[in-house]
């Protein structure tokens, strides 16, 4: 009756916390524009004549914009532990850029040097629908993943190091769903003595249920036969520090994330002196790890050896969540 069963749903992603935390990561991505830069005598130069540069920068394939394929790629890795993203080449250029479902894809070291060279690791994509194995080199695929790996290799996904946390918070929240569809607060235990058959017992709940529920019988008393205690079924949430447990248990599952308490609707300590902070102390701590990841990633695979040599790199523009607010920003340029 606590609502507590197998029956629960052990989507992670149903649980509000785990949810909002990935999205907030999601749509950062999204919202970083990857821009294409040469380091030069000069400084430091925007490269956007490349063929590769509006592939990355409006549309990595044609069913998906580039804000949706970067959150998309940040989406798997953080909840499956690892993406990965096909690079379709044609000749020496880049055609597409292809996200596999992580589910569908396994690692495979050449320890024999049975494809070439001795000790290289390849990807295995299994396709759903016709169970065809689709083999790929390491320069084949993007690869990103979690920075919790114990081998370099493969990423752990946070709903794994978390299993018991948000599987008690899924719990909690059906507890809470059932309290409320069922009106456990206002309900009570009937004490009789004595042995009543289950239609007599009917009729008597029966009884109280319609004296007890209709607008027309509200504030009157209810009459209990003799021998009879109606005893109100009280359950207080705050006895038993029910919110306050659930409070704990959503931080800690932003803590996994590296997600701020502010980001989730957190205040209490908050002790950011702006909103420019905030987004500050959120890149710092969460961001940077992440994006320096996505960043010698795409510029490894993405570019000729050559290119590299000449100074060319793939970086996100933060200037969109760091930016100032207006005030500021007339202050600096004045």
């Amino acid at each position: 009756w606590l609502g507590i069963d197998k029956d629960t749903p052990k989507d992670k992603l149903s649980e509000a916390t785990y949810f909002a935390c990935m999205k907030i990561l999601a749509e950062t991505m999204g919202k970083l524009p990857l821009k294409l830069y040469q380091s030069t005598e000069n400084g430091i130069l925007k490269a956007d004549g490349m063929s590769e540069y509006n592939l990355l920068k409006l549309r990595p394939n044609p069913y998906m914009t580039s804000a949706v394929f970067w959150s998309t790629v940040e989406m798997n890795r953080n909840h499956y532990g690892n993406s990965f993203v096909w690079i379709q080449r044609q000749g020496t250029k880049i055609k597409n850029l292809w996200i596999m479902p992580s589910e569908d894809v396994s690692f495979v070291i050449d320890d024999a040097g049975l494809f070439g060279t001795k000790g290289k690791l390849w990807y295995r994509y299994t396709d759903r629908k016709t169970n065809l194995q689709h083999t790929f080199n390491s320069d084949e695929v993007l690869h990103f993943k979690t920075s919790m790996t114990f081998d370099g290799i493969v990423g752990m996904p946070v709903r794994d190091i978390l299993k018991h946390t948000v599987d008690g918070a899924l719990e909690s929240q059906k507890f809470m769903n059932n309290l409320y569809q069922s009106g456990l607060t206002s309900k009570a235990v009937l004490e009789y003595t004595g042995d009543l058959d289950n239609t007599a017992k009917e009729r008597l709940r029966k009884g109280f249920e319609d004296f007890a529920s209709g607008s027309k019988n509200a504030g009157r008393i209810i009459p209990v036969p003799l021998g009879m205690k109606l005893t109100p079924l009280d359950i207080k949430l705050t006895d038993s520090q029910f919110f306050e447990l659930k409070k704990y248990t959503a931080l800690q599952i932003a803590s996994a994330f590296g997600i701020k308490p502010n980001q989730i609707n957190d205040y209490e300590k908050s002790s950011y002196a702006s909103a420019e902070a905030q987004n500050l102390a959120f890149y710092t701590d969460t961001l940077l790890f992440v994006l320096n990841q996505y960043e010698q990633e795409i510029t490894f695979k993405l570019l000729t050896s050559t290119k590299i040599d000449e100074g060319y790199f793939w970086k996100f523009n933060v200037g969109v969540i760091l930016r100032a607010d207006t005030k500021t920003q007339i202050e600096a340029m004045s």
